[in-house]
């Protein structure tokens, strides 16, 4: 590829009054991306980079339907069931905390791609498990591979993409997250009954062929290269993704315009987290991780379970069952994907947290006396909340600047981590000592509590750049 002369300006490029910025400048590459029509290539980058979250999602949450058959296997309690389920989250807050940092310093790319290979891997020696000591310890690994690519990707696919639209093309991306929970569930409803369970988590560790492609086909975030000085490799990325839309266009690009951008020379760290507009940000961002994910995965990891060992429904109607839980949560985020550049970020997260947490909260009200209500009310709220934990990948990266863009985005995932760890532990808890009711009540308070939070605190992103958002 011809690469431009990074100690130039581009001919094509214009520059505003005053200003002067060199080929591979923060500034020069947020103008060219912002200037780029959308393609089939920014398509194939979300779907090649998507293929790793659809895995990411279907290993996450194979677990779950797993455990109907795992529970007689090696007779687990209420209380071990909690720990299986707990135990990969806990490798995933480990992972969201790592890699973020490293991502920082050594890209979006390599990480996305180390964190696949770990997690797909360490999958086929989920599926050898013998017995509860060796299951815990490789979902512990594979929990630190799978919590680490989700929010990396989310950064990258949010750096590659103009202010334009984003919020639509960025949910689109997310919803194969949505996806993978879904295909977990009718893998797990068709195999699991005739060939075991293990094979789950064999078909969950295809993506390790993926990663050969993804170093050829996708390069690094030009945001990052500038970011970090690498003006060179900024602009050749950026030259890549530019003839790669030319390809696809008719050879004619608009011209760049480039604005004044604060130009920090220090990395971001997590002290500047918490310094001045972000200080704000970051605490809103971490209370609305925390609390919708508590509530999804709280009910998404335990309702197979709930049917099989609460109403005593068999193995296959009670997988059936978590299926329809998860296609309410796909349909629904498909609504907000469509919709949500139009409505905004802050009216669909504020207005999903609080009618999943009215949902929840009829659900103990009623009782929870029957898998029919537990099944009708939960899947309702389960929708409502699922909308949040997908939006929260879109809106995160938003608020941050590229610095510290895949820090802040990690650091807020790690949340969902953590709360992962205490939904479902909650749950065995809940269970073992008091009724089935109180388990959507703690679910609704929490998901009402977020609501408030972010409906007071949170801002509206749609519409404008990274640069612009986050100076």
């Amino acid at each position: 590829m011809e690469l431009a002369n990074h100690t130039e300006i581009p001919p094509r490029t214009k520059i505003m009054p005053g200003m002067s910025a060199g080929a591979g400048s923060p500034e020069e590459i947020a103008a060219r991306i912002e200037r780029l029509p959308l393609t089939r290539w920014q398509t194939k980058a979300r779907l090649i980079v998507g293929t790793a979250t659809f895995f990411d999602a279907f290993d996450a949450l194979a677990i779950a339907y797993a455990l109907p058959v795992l529970i007689k296997e090696f007779n687990l309690s209420a209380g071990q069931i909690g720990m299986v389920i707990s135990i990969g989250f806990l490798g995933q807050l480990i992972g969201a905390l790592l890699t973020g940092f490293l991502a920082e310093k050594f890209g979006r790319l390599r990480m996305t791609i180390y964190t696949i290979l770990l997690f797909s891997v360490t999958g086929f020696f989920v599926a050898a498990s013998w017995s509860l000591g060796s299951l815990l310890f490789f979902r512990f690994i594979q929990g630190i591979g799978l919590g680490g690519e989700v929010p990396l990707a989310a950064s990258y696919i949010n750096e590659i993409t103009k202010a334009q639209r984003r919020g639509k093309f960025v949910l689109l991306y997310e919803l194969i997250f949505s996806f993978g929970l879904m295909a977990v569930a009718i893998a797990s409803y068709y195999l699991i009954p005739t060939l075991g369970w293990r094979w789950i988590f064999i078909i969950g560790g295809i993506p390790a062929i993926l990663t050969l492609f993804m170093r050829r086909q996708l390069p690094e975030s030009p945001r990052w290269l500038a970011g970090v000085g690498r003006a060179k490799d900024a602009d050749q990325a950026m030259t890549f993704i530019e003839d790669n839309v030319r390809a696809r266009t008719n050879g004619v690009l608009p011209e760049p315009v480039i604005v004044p951008l604060n130009r920090e020379q220090q990395p971001g760290s997590v002290r500047e987290l918490f310094k001045g507009v972000y200080r704000k940000r970051t605490l809103v961002l971490w209370s609305i991780w925390f609390t919708s994910y508590l509530a999804f995965y709280g009910v998404s990891t335990w309702v197979p379970s709930i049917f099989k060992s609460v109403f005593n429904l068999s193995v296959e109607q009670s997988l059936l069952y978590g299926l329809v839980l998860i296609l309410a949560g796909v349909v629904s985020a498909f609504i907000c994907a469509l919709t949500i550049d139009i409505v905004g970020r802050k009216a669909w997260i504020t207005s999903s947290m609080l009618l999943g947490a009215a949902s929840f909260i009829t659900l103990w009200l009623i009782g929870a006396k029957t898998p029919a209500q537990v099944l009708i009310w939960a899947s309702i709220g389960y929708a409502w909340v699922a909308v949040v934990t997908m939006a929260v990948y879109l809106y995160t990266p938003e608020l941050y600047p590229t610095r510290m863009r895949a820090l802040g985005t990690s650091l807020a995932s790690a949340w969902l981590r953590l709360s992962s760890i205490i939904g479902p532990t909650y749950v065995g808890f809940i269970l073992t000592n008091s009724s089935i009711s109180y388990v959507f009540l703690g679910f609704g308070v929490v998901s009402l509590a977020g609501g408030i939070i972010f409906g007071l605190f949170g801002i509206e992103t749609k519409g404008k750049s990274l640069e612009e958002l986050s100076p």
